[in-house]
């Protein structure tokens, strides 16, 4: 099953928790509109928007003079993402189903471009970047936000340790589409300077995950949310499964306050101009 294909089984579940979602990854979003330099009345462009974010986000931002466009390849999130729109009564955000090598829309388009967790899974990130560049105009700015290594991310490894623990991993071809293809530093940098991008910036984004879910339903959340967790939970027995749920309750004791959860984080935030 290609990534596409994982990410439209998992739309509805991204749809049921985007609130959630949402909170949880709100420092990011923050992270993307400051280094885009995004401001009232822009035209901004969001690329593997998903159920719509962090594109709903922003349309606080550029306000009613502005515009925001969002692609997804999955059609799921791109419905989900039309929902949301429609529930929220916005007027200034489309969606549609795109892929990033292939944007359809023409050159000089937009103000900003940003992507928050898409560039790793494009089947070409250069290609992709060099789009971006070309719907861009003359000396905006794009940023993509890209996880670092998951020991720095116990929102990732909390549930990978406990599944290592009883489902040995595959290992991944070299640069295959996965959540930390770009967790190297330096790595999604030299991808943007390669594709023509100008002023290539890379900073740590450090911050906290929180949500407000036991770890009970913390469970529930993380396994609907990874396509990779959901395919290899798919392919072993319930008993397993208990097995490893109980063990990330227990791990996630030491994340817990109340009834909510709250994780370290780092991310990547990598940015660039066009000429």
């Amino acid at each position: 099953m290609d990534v596409n294909q994982l990410w439209e089984q998992a739309a509805p579940h991204w749809e049921r928790h985007r609130k959630t979602i949402r909170a949880m990854f709100a420092p990011i979003t923050r992270a993307l509109i400051e280094d885009s330099r995004i401001a009232f009345g822009y035209s901004v462009l969001d690329v593997a928007t998903g159920p719509g974010e962090p594109a709903l986000s922003i349309t606080e931002v550029v306000g009613p003079t502005g515009r925001i466009a969002g692609i997804d390849p999955a059609a799921g999130m791109i419905a989900a993402a039309e929902r949301a729109a429609s529930e929220s009564g916005l007027k200034n955000a489309r969606f549609e189903v795109a892929t990033a090598d292939h944007l359809p829309f023409p050159a000089n388009s937009f103000d900003a471009v940003v992507s928050r967790f898409g560039v790793m899974f494009f089947p070409s990130p250069i290609d992709g970047v060099r789009e971006m560049l070309r719907v861009l105009r003359p000396k905006r700015r794009m940023a993509f936000a890209v996880w670092s290594p998951p020991e720095r991310n116990p929102f990732h490894h909390v549930f990978v340790r406990a599944l290592d623990r009883h489902v040995p991993p595959e290992p991944l071809p070299p640069d295959s589409p996965d959540a930390f293809r770009f967790a190297t530093p330096g790595k999604l940098l030299n991808v943007l300077n390669e594709a023509g991008a100008t002023q290539a910036n890379e900073r740590a984004l450090h911050f906290n995950i929180e949500a407000p879910v036991s770890p009970e339903d913390f469970w529930t959340l993380r396994s609907e949310m990874s396509d990779r967790l959901r395919t290899r939970l798919a392919d072993i027995s319930q008993e397993q499964i208990a097995a490893i749920r109980s063990d990330v309750i227990k791990d996630l004791a030491s994340y817990s306050i109340g009834d909510s959860v709250s994780f370290p984080a780092e991310v990547l935030i990598v940015s660039g101009a066009k000429p």
